[in-house]
């Protein structure tokens, strides 16, 4: 580099090899440090590889292959997991967000409220994000904005019901939002906006959704309008423009993902989030339900599809009462244990008809544990029994009072303070969560991103300050004889047009003074060139 630098004369063709050498070795050291955005077959096979929770348990179905980040599917009504992939690991939620929102909404108002949309509601939605083209000032019901919500995921929707439902007040919503998800039983989840719109801050699991799930396909209106293919609005005095818009839903309007099974769906996507389902669907007398983010498309249909008929085909739905054998149930179905610990040899307690659980088809029931717990709110309930297989919760049968004896009705303030023990909550595996910082990665990112931007100014600044001190002179000079020959072409035409000109001048004397003419040819050449030059 310094022999070069010292040349008088600089080698186009040196600079060219210079610069590319510099680049090959910059992008030798940078490159493997360098993140660029994956593929959609790179994240598949990326999220393919992480092997679910629930495979690795003895004797277990083993669930399907899925490209999702994280995975959950459980039984709505007991909250049995029957499938699990990183469930509790933080996800963007997306616009299954929207389900909280719309679950909040109809259990606070009534269908035929009118809601406002702010100025705020509106221009707050992104351009170019799921909308029906609303403007301020006008109003739609309640029951339209849930439809334009579930059905178009229409955000200034959210953002108007969350307003409304809030008093005025989006900030008094969410804080509803993130008080109402922990009533579900939402352990780690964040929510900042009513429609999942990208913060940091909001944030869930597939655990969590799912929770809220539970709540969400119990509200049969909800589930029907997010079955619903096609949003319609007629106008009214509130609102002018008569709205017709398609299902985000592809499980309702593609064939190729059409589930005849499903209850109820609500989608959402996001770069960040990539994309998400959390649906409902009940089949050989179970309803279950599926959550999984991170997918991609159109494999957030063909997992969810996949995960429902792992679970209908591969679990039973047992009822505790007809199955029971470690405890002695009289023909009248009244309960008994090895130990008459109410004093009384009379049966007056019975395990609930109603009450099953999920069992896998690998395992016999005489294999799994059971635990019984007297704590319960219930005062029909003596007792409650937990059950499970390798401290995976299967769920749970209540041992009621049998008021039908001739002994009569019991409550639980009549039982022995001896039976009473500590509670004994379901076992529902829960992995600790940690944010881990790699400061050393981080470190080493920032060295290498700002030694290479360092060289490179400095490679850029050393050029252009020896092009100042020490200029082309080969160019200049080809330059400035390109100058002078068209400063010698020009003036010669100059001057051969006052040749001619003075030429055709001299003639025209000639004429006047009666002198020979010069000849016609000479004479048209010379008007040729003075009315060319002229």
């Amino acid at each position: 580099m310094v022999f070069f630098l010292r040349q008088k004369k600089v080698n186009t063709h040196r600079i060219n090899a210079f610069v590319l050498i510099a680049i090959f070795i910059l992008g030798t050291v940078c490159c493997p440090f360098l993140s660029y955005a994956k593929n959609d077959e790179e994240i598949l096979s990326e999220h393919r590889l992480i092997e679910a929770e629930s495979n690795k348990t003895e004797n277990w179905p083993e669930g399907p292959e899925i490209g999702a980040l994280s995975a959950v599917l459980i039984d709505a009504e007991s909250g049995m997991i029957l499938y699990e992939k990183q469930p509790f690991e933080r996800v963007y939620p997306a616009s299954t967000t929207k389900m909280l929102t719309c679950l909040i909404a109809a259990e606070q108002c009534d269908a035929d409220e009118m809601v406002s949309f702010s100025h705020d509601a509106v221009f707050d939605t992104p351009r170019g994000s799921n909308n029906i083209a609303i403007d301020p000032g006008e109003e739609l019901t309640v029951y339209e904005c849930l439809q334009a919500i579930l059905i178009r995921s229409a955000n200034e929707c959210s953002f108007a019901l969350g307003e409304h439902v809030g008093g005025g007040d989006r900030a008094a919503f969410i804080d509803m939002m993130n008080e109402r998800a922990g009533e579900l039983g939402c352990k780690d989840s964040h929510f900042v906006n009513p429609n999942g719109l990208p913060d940091e801050d909001h944030y869930t699991t597939a655990y969590d959704m799912a929770q809220i799930g539970r709540e969400f396909f119990k509200n049969e209106t909800l589930c029907n309008i997010s079955l619903t293919p096609r949003l319609h609005i007629y106008p009214s005095a509130k609102q002018k423009d008569e709205i017709i818009e398609n299902t985000t839903n592809e499980m309702l309007r593609n064939n190729s993902y059409k589930y005849e099974a499903l209850v109820g769906a609500k989608t959402g996507h996001t770069d960040d989030a990539g994309y998400c389902l959390v649906s409902c669907a009940e089949k050989n007398g179970m309803r279950l339900i599926c959550a999984l983010f991170g997918d991609v498309y159109p494999y957030q249909y063909l997992d969810t599809i996949a995960l429902f008929d792992y679970g209908f085909s591969n679990f039973d739905k047992v009822n505790i009462s007809e199955t029971e054998t470690k405890y002695n149930i009289s023909t009248k179905g009244s309960f008994y244990t090895g130990v008459d610990v109410l004093g009384n040899s009379e049966p007056i307690l019975a395990l609930n008809k109603n009450d099953y659980i999920i069992l896998p088809k690998t395992v016999d029931f005489k294999d799994i544990s059971s635990t019984i717990s007297y704590d319960t709110d219930s005062e029909n309930e003596a007792a409650v029994i937990t059950y499970s297989y390798h401290d995976r919760f299967l769920g749970t049968a209540s041992v009621d009072f049998d008021v039908d004896d001739e002994t009569g009705g019991f409550t639980f303030d009549e039982l022995p303070a001896s039976v009473s023990v500590e509670k004994e909550e379901p076992i529902i595996p829960e992995e600790q969560r940690v944010v881990f910082v790699n400061i050393v990665k981080i470190g080493r990112y920032v060295l290498i991103f700002g030694g290479g931007g360092t060289l490179l100014y400095l490679f850029i600044r050393g050029i252009i300050s020896y092009r100042k001190h020490h200029p082309n002179w080969r160019a200049n000079w080809r330059r400035e004889r390109r100058k002078r020959k068209n400063r010698v072409r020009t003036i010669g035409i100059h001057e051969e047009a006052r040749r001619h000109k003075a030429e055709f001048k001299a003639e025209s004397r000639r004429r006047k003074s009666g002198r020979k003419k010069v000849s016609r040819s000479i004479n048209k050449k010379s008007k040729a060139s003075y009315f060319r030059t002229r």
